[in-house]
């Protein structure tokens, strides 16, 4: 099963850091990245810049779609009133298909703001200790996943 995780960071290069570290461990086999994104928003700028990882061109399109929704809905889509709230409900019935809820959605739109940085991951078949290790030290928050419970217990044990 694929895991989908967003990290949130308070600085706006800071997911950017995350992200050669977690293509890294890939590199050494520790995870299978299916794919990436990152959203960075520099102190004083309207809005963010997103980028996606076209980790495989045969998936990337697909993947672009994916991303594109979901960045677009959260950073491009009106911020306030009903029309954010009809532009969430939108994207989380198209989320819902990989374990994203509206919840989920409101809790990135609101921790991601001016001067912070987010990594947006779909990965499969980690070694959750090998990639751990590797992010010591590194300060991000979880705001959103598909995990159970436990699982996202022990993700949160393992990277502090």
């Amino acid at each position: 099963m694929a895991t989908f995780t967003v990290w949130k960071f308070d600085t706006p290069d800071g997911a950017d850091g995350a992200s050669a570290i977690l293509h890294d461990a890939a590199s050494a086999g520790h995870v299978r990245l299916v794919d990436t994104a990152v959203v960075t928003w520099p102190e004083g700028a309207s809005k963010p810049t997103t980028r996606h990882g076209h980790q495989d061109e045969w998936r990337g399109t697909g993947w672009g779609a994916f991303w594109g929704l979901l960045l677009g809905t959260l950073f491009l889509a009106p911020l306030v009133g009903a029309a954010a709230g009809a532009a969430i409900g939108a994207a989380s019935k198209a989320m819902a298909a990989v374990g994203i809820d509206a919840d989920q959605l409101d809790r990135i739109r609101a921790g991601v703001t001016p001067g912070t940085s987010a990594l947006f991951v779909v990965t499969e078949d980690g070694d959750l200790d090998a990639v751990g290790e590797r992010f010591h030290g590194v300060h991000g928050k979880l705001v959103a996943t598909n995990l159970t419970d436990a699982e996202r217990q022990t993700l949160l044990e393992t990277f502090g």
